[in-house]
C-alpha cells in the first residue's frame, strides 16, 4: 500500500488533527485517511430538474394551463 510523507505540517494543524481523530475515537492516521477520502471522492452531482420535481411534491405543486409555440424557432441573427 502506498505511503504519503507530509513536510512542513504546521505543529497547529497537527494539534487539530490529533484531536479531530480523538473526538472521532480514531488514530491521527486514521482520522487523515478519512480526510483525504473525503476530499477526493467523487460528490453525486446535484440533478436540478430532480431537485425542482422534489420540491414541488414537498409544497403540492402547481397546476400549469399552458400551450406550447408550435411555431418553427427561427434563427438567431448576430449582425
Amino acid at each position: 500500500m502506498p505511503a504519503v510523507t507530509i513536510r512542513n505540517l504546521p505543529e497547529e494543524t497537527h494539534r487539530a488533527l490529533k484531536l479531530r481523530a480523538a473526538h472521532n475515537g480514531r488514530s491521527t492516521e486514521a482520522e487523515i485517511r478519512v480526510i483525504l477520502e473525503g476530499a477526493v471522492s467523487a460528490k453525486p452531482r446535484l440533478k436540478i430538474g430532480s431537485e425542482l420535481a422534489a420540491f414541488g411534491r414537498r409544497y403540492g405543486g402547481i397546476e400549469l394551463n399552458y400551450k406550447r409555440d408550435q411555431r418553427p424557432i427561427e434563427p438567431a441573427e448576430f449582425e
